[in-house]
Formats: C-alpha cells, sequence, structure tokens
C-alpha cells in the first residue's frame, strides 16, 4: 500500500484525505497539522458556552461537487430551527431533512445579510440600487457618485492595480466610498500597490452593472436568473459553525482507516535525485521526526513550504520567502444588547439587527468587520434570545504592536471603538470576552507575489507533490475553491495524470466559477 502524507487539516487537507481513502483502496493516509484544532482558519472555536467562526463562512458555491460533498456530510435540514420557530419565519426546508432541535449533524438555511457601516448609516453590502442608499448618500454625493461611474465607463483604466480594478466597475466616487479605506486596513497597503488579482479572484463579476442585472433579475423566475456569488441571499451553515462540518469529515477520514496527528509542525521535506519528495519532517512535543511516504498533498504556507526543501534554487527561494501575508485578530464579546437599532424587515431574536456580518468602512477607527454569531446559527450562543454574540475583527502582522497587546487592553481597545462608534453605549452592556489570533489568515498580493510563477513551477517539478488550499497555492480562495484544488489533485493522483495545472487554474477561470 501506498503512504500519502498530507500536512494540515484545513478544509483542503481533510477534503483530499477523504476523497483518496473514498475513491481509492490504494493509500495509507496520514494528515499531520500543526495545530490541535481541525479546520484550519475555517474552524469553530468554544469559550463558555458560545462559539466563534473565525473569519465568517458562508457555505455557498457553485461547484456541485462541493455542494453535493457538504449534502453528504451534514444534511440540511427538515424542520425549523430555534430562531425559525420562535420568530414563525418561513424557510426552504429538505423533506426528510433533521431536525436541528433534535440533531446535531444538520445544516441550516440561512438569510444572507451583509451591510456596510459608513457615517454611522448601513448601507447594503453590496452596494445596491435601493431609495436609500442614495438617501444615506445624500444628493450631491449621489449626484458625483452617477458622473464618476459614467466615467468610469467611456475611460477605462489598463488594471495595473486593485485600484484600478475597483475604479473601472464602480467609479471614483464610490470606490473612494466603500473600497478604499477598507481595503488598506484588510491588507495594511493601498490599493494602488495591490495586485488587480485579487480583486479578480474575490470579486469577480460583481459591479455597478452586475447590481443592476441582479436587481431586475429578481422579477424573472428563478431558474432564469445568473446570480453573482457576491449577490446571493441565502446559504447553509453547519449548526455549531464551520469547524463542526470539518470535525464531522475528519471523524469520517478516521473511519476510513486515514490517522490525524495535531500537534506536528512539519519543517522540511527531502527529495531525491530523480524528482520525488520522499519524506517530511515534524516536530512533535519538542522532538524530531521523520516520516517517509509516496505521495504528498501541502496545504501548509508556500512561503514555509519552499524554506523546508533542500537545494532550492536561489531566485525560487527569494520569490517565496518574500510572499507576503495577512495576519487576524478577532476579539469576542457577549453583550446584553447592542446600540443598532432593527429598521429592516427581517424578524431576529430580541429584534437585534439581522447582519452575519457588517463591513466597517470607516476610516477613523481600526475594527474591519462586526460578525453577529446569534444570526449564523442560534446554536452558536449559549443563551440568543437574552444575550448577542459578536466578533470584532482586526487585521494586523504577526508581531507588530496590534498583535502584540494583551488580551485585556486588546479588548479594552475593541470596546472603546464600538462605543465610539455607537455601537455600544458603555462597557457596563459587555458580559464576557474571548481573543483569538491567527498567523497567515490571508495570503497577499504584493511584493514578490507577481513572480510567483517561479515557485509554482519549481514546485511543480516534483511528480509526488500536489499543493491545495489558500496557503498551499498563495491564493485568497475561498473554502470552496480550497475544496475544489483537492478534488482535482485527487482525480490526477488517481487517473495518473502528471500536469497540474488544473489544480492551481481552480479559482482562476472566471466562467467556470460563475455559471453552472
Amino acid at each position: 500500500m501506498k503512504k500519502a502524507i498530507i500536512i494540515g487539516a484545513g478544509p483542503a487537507g481533510v477534503t483530499a484525505a477523504y476523497e483518496l481513502l473514498s475513491r481509492s483502496k490504494e493509500y495509507d493516509v496520514t494528515i499531520l497539522e500543526e495545530s490541535n484544532e481541525i479546520g484550519g482558519i475555517s474552524r469553530t472555536v468554544q469559550h463558555h458556552g458560545n462559539r466563534m467562526d473565525i473569519g465568517g463562512h458562508r457555505f455557498f458555491s457553485k461547484d456541485e461537487r462541493v455542494t453535493k460533498w457538504w449534502e453528504h456530510m451534514m444534511p440540511t435540514q427538515g424542520a425549523p430551527s430555534f430562531d425559525d420557530k420562535v420568530l414563525r419565519r418561513q424557510k426552504s426546508l429538505v423533506a426528510g431533512g433533521p431536525d436541528p432541535e433534535k440533531e446535531d449533524r444538520v445544516m441550516l438555511v440561512r438569510n444572507r445579510v451583509s451591510r456596510i457601516y459608513y457615517k454611522k448609516k448601513f448601507f447594503d453590502y453590496p452596494i445596491s440600487m435601493k431609495p436609500q442608499t442614495f438617501i444615506n448618500m445624500g444628493f450631491v454625493a449621489t449626484v458625483r457618485a452617477g458622473f464618476s461611474y459614467m466615467h468610469s465607463c467611456f475611460f477605462k483604466r489598463k488594471e495595473n492595480s486593485l485600484e484600478d480594478f475597483y475604479v473601472n466597475r464602480f467609479g471614483r466616487v464610490l470606490y473612494g466610498m466603500f473600497f478604499e479605506g477598507y481595503t488598506e486596513k484588510l491588507w495594511g497597503r493601498h490599493p494602488s500597490q495591490i495586485s488587480a488579482d485579487w480583486g479578480a479572484q474575490r470579486v469577480k463579476g460583481l459591479s455597478i452593472l452586475a447590481v443592476i442585472r441582479d436587481m431586475f433579475g429578481k422579477l424573472l423566475p428563478k431558474k432564469n436568473r445568473h446570480v453573482e456569488t457576491s449577490l446571493i441571499e441565502e446559504f447553509v451553515y453547519p449548526k455549531f459553525g464551520p469547524g463542526q462540518l470539518w470535525e464531522t469529515a475528519a471523524a469520517e477520514v478516521e473511519k476510513l482507516g486515514g490517522h490525524i496527528f495535531k500537534g506536528c509542525r512539519v519543517i522540511g521535506l527531502s527529495q531525491d535525485d530523480n524528482g520525488q519528495i520522499t519524506s517530511v519532517t515534524y516536530e512533535e512535543n519538542g522532538e524530531t521526526k521523520t516520516l517517509c511516504g509516496d505521495l504528498f498533498i501541502s496545504s501548509m504556507p508556500v512561503k514555509d513550504l519552499v524554506a523546508g526543501m533542500q537545494n532550492v534554487p536561489d531566485d525560487v527561494a527569494r520569490v517565496a520567502a518574500g510572499l507576503p501575508y495577512r495576519d487576524f485578530v478577532t476579539v469576542g464579546l457577549l453583550v446584553d444588547k447592542l446600540n443598532l437599532k432593527n429598521k429592516t424587515k427581517l424578524k431576529t431574536l430580541g429584534n437585534i439587527v439581522p447582519d452575519c456580518w457588517i463591513y466597517v468602512q470607516d476610516t477613523g477607527v481600526r475594527l474591519g468587520r462586526i460578525q453577529i454569531f446569534n444570526n449564523w446559527s442560534p446554536y452558536m450562543v449559549k443563551d440568543p434570545s437574552g444575550t448577542v454574540w459578536i466578533g470584532l475583527e482586526y487585521f494586523c502582522n504577526e508581531g507588530d504592536k496590534f498583535w502584540n497587546l494583551s488580551e485585556e487592553k486588546c479588548t479594552q481597545y475593541a470596546v472603546k471603538e464600538l462605543m465610539k462608534m455607537g455601537v455600544i453605549t458603555s462597557e457596563k452592556v459587555v458580559l464576557d470576552s474571548h481573543r483569538e489570533r491567527v498567523k497567515k489568515a490571508y495570503p497577499a498580493y504584493f511584493d514578490t507575489y507577481d513572480e510567483i510563477d517561479k515557485v509554482v513551477a519549481y514546485l511543480d517539478s516534483f511528480e509526488n507533490l500536489y499543493c491545495v488550499g489558500r496557503n498551499g497555492q498563495h491564493r485568497y480562495n475561498n473554502m470552496d475553491h480550497s475544496m475544489a484544488t483537492s478534488f482535482e489533485a485527487v482525480s490526477n493522483i488517481l487517473s495518473g495524470k502528471t500536469t497540474k495545472e488544473n489544480v492551481w487554474n481552480v479559482n482562476t477561470d472566471r466562467e467556470y466559477h460563475e455559471t453552472k
């Protein structure tokens, strides 16, 4: 039996393990995971009976392989969830599906509500053409935005940067209001310094025209609609957050005979003279160990992977070492109420605002996004009727001043920003808190990124090495795209296909992902 070693137990690693074991009897599969958790940044963190989703994960995909995989692991609800029952909300239920009030292995159907909070006013995200949008903007700003957009239609920029990408689709005025400041918060760089590739991957077909098309498209029967990923109105979500899905899948991997070792940090790979990786070296409880294998699938950061390889050409080593990342801090706050009024028609427990997350565009605060876990799933919150459990997301660099704040000072900083924004009235409403720090959460598209093809070519020269997932490819993929890289890799392995272009091309072909 051949030995397959998979580095990382995030979505890409767990998917690859399950696919290998369920589709073939040829492989003995071992996953080495650095942390003591399953799911990578798609894990769920528990604190005093409340659960945090690190970064927020909507389960929606236009890739049917992915949606079928999710449904197999966790079937969609067939009966109302707690909040749906209390509020008498109507949901799309699946006949024969599990009852979330009685069973845990279940996907909930949730409303997608994400808005922008700008100058203490809510705007739809993405920006909509509703009258309230123009009222919030004001007459003068609306006229300026309209003329600016018209100008962008007739005078297209060459897309050398993310700034060019956004201005071409929204005009200079809307770009300045809703993209420029937030993007700089997220990446720590001005959009003019970031590759347009980021927009091509994350925003894809979204533009003013796409918003208008979606608005009129809602008049058509559902089967005739084309909907951009950023405009979806409903998604599914595991009862206890994204980590539950990956913990469930990991258990299935072990049932099929796979091995998952946590607390094992891979620090090196060895190779022979025939273009084959032969073993990995890892640290476990302070001890260095080596594991030999026939097949290697890596979802660890490209930067660290190349740094652990032998005799790497100087130019490849330079590019890999220069690949940048943005790190992430989230502060969970349990509050008895928010100072935000629900002016929508959507019913919620406690009549809180219905958003899953809120994008904070104001540059006067460091805060980037606010998650409201009650709205992701009522089962994420110990008392969803009497308290509100929120996550405050900050983007930073590992080792910088914000990253190094103590948990107490970081929490105090977050609470003061919420008060400044008017989201809460005082510190007294805060009942509990928890801080999480996440390294290498966002692969970034600047510095040596424009030379990454050199690294890809080098890694592809090893016939039995496959790079998958967000960090494994240094690509800001969504969870479904990360899974798709593993689907492609395993298909190549089982069919004997030697080229890896299809693995790297996931989420680069716009038509492939935006139409069924």
